[in-house]
């Protein structure tokens, strides 16, 4: 039976730490611009934390769908199904035991120039109420000295499902305890959102930010408009078809403070969940520090929520015979 275990890739500059728990990120250490080391996603020291006490989803992947799907009901097929309600009237990044939740195997380690290591989850028909048994694999690699790369495939083994994987790691540049990223700037590659009703759901519009807090076509602090957003920032933006890098889009470019650490995203998914960590509130992580609201930010890049029951979203049902996949590039730089 596996074990919670904890594995490292390295490459020199970069050092990235994972567990099989979730097929998490529970570290990342990056220099900044004057060679300063920081770890710059928020986690937990036990590896007992992921499995019980991992509310804010720290650093894992979620799913079989990740993100919302309204009232935890959909019909595929003729079929109708019911999910765990796990956040308020709606089904939450998988349900109540998603693959955050899960420990995965793993089934290939590098350690050469490019250090790579692949998890892999066999989920079963009917687990959490989705349909179908279906194989996913993770595979973390350090392809630069700059950049961490993330590999999602998942295949349906003898039904069709819906599946959405996001990685929900929370960062600050500035450093996992360093306080609150409301002096963050990010530049969001994305003209349009997905706006939401009362519990977060999309209405199913695609709406321009222009003349909005949303509106991140430009670099700007996080902080300065958050106000005007109930609740914080999270909401689902429609990256735009913008320029590729080895045939990813340009999802975001957030820099701290003082600038001395950017994060570039690249992703081939439709969509990101830019959440500013709204709910987190006195969370004991790393190394004894708390983090507090606002203390990091995600950028889910995911498929859009409720896409199972928005027919005018793009389709998250993967046939059998299909083939999931959804990579993402994190790419760090000191301006």
């Amino acid at each position: 039976m596996a074990k919670p275990e904890l594995f490292e890739l390295s490459n020199g500059r970069i050092t990235v730490r994972l567990t099989n728990v979730g097929a998490t990120i529970t570290s990342l250490l990056v220099p900044d611009s004057e060679g300063n080391v920081a770890d710059v996603v928020l986690g937990f020291d036990s590896l007992d934390a992921y499995l019980n006490d991992n509310a804010p989803y720290f650093g894992c992947i979620v799913g079989r769908v990740a993100n919302r799907i309204k009232d935890g009901k959909f019909t595929l097929d003729g079929v109708d199904y019911s999910l765990p309600i796990n956040n308020g009237p709606n089904s939450l990044h998988g349900g109540n035991k998603g693959f955050n939740k899960v420990l995965w195997e793993v089934i290939e380690r590098k350690n050469g120039e490019i250090p790579a290591i692949t998890f892999k989850y066999y989920s079963k028909d009917g687990e959490e109420g989705y349909p179908g048994d279906v194989t996913v694999t993770a595979t973390y690699s350090l392809p630069s000295s700059n950049s961490l790369k993330l590999k999602l495939e998942a295949t349906p083994v003898n039904k069709a499902t819906p599946i959405n994987l996001a990685q929900h790691t929370y960062w600050n540049l500035a450093g996992h305890n360093s306080g609150d990223i409301l002096n963050h700037s990010i530049h969001i590659f994305s003209h349009h959102i997905t706006p939401v009703d009362h519990s977060s759901i999309p209405t199913g519009e695609i709406a321009p930010v222009e003349n909005t807090p949303f509106d991140f076509t430009k670099e700007n602090k996080i902080g300065d408009r958050i106000d005007q957003v109930q609740g914080g920032y999270d909401h689902n933006y429609v990256i735009d078809n913008n320029e590729e890098k080895y045939g990813l889009k340009h999802v975001a470019k957030v820099k701290d403070s003082l600038g001395l650490r950017v994060l570039n995203l690249w992703s081939d998914a439709p969509g990101v969940q830019f959440y500013t960590a709204n709910y987190v509130d006195g969370v004991l992580g790393k190394g004894g520090a708390v983090y507090e609201k606002h203390g990091g930010l995600c950028l889910e890049t995911q498929g859009f929520p409720n896409a199972i029951n928005q027919p005018n979203f793009p389709n998250i049902v993967v046939q059998v015979g299909e083939k999931y996949e959804h990579t993402m590039l994190f790419e760090f730089s000191a301006e």
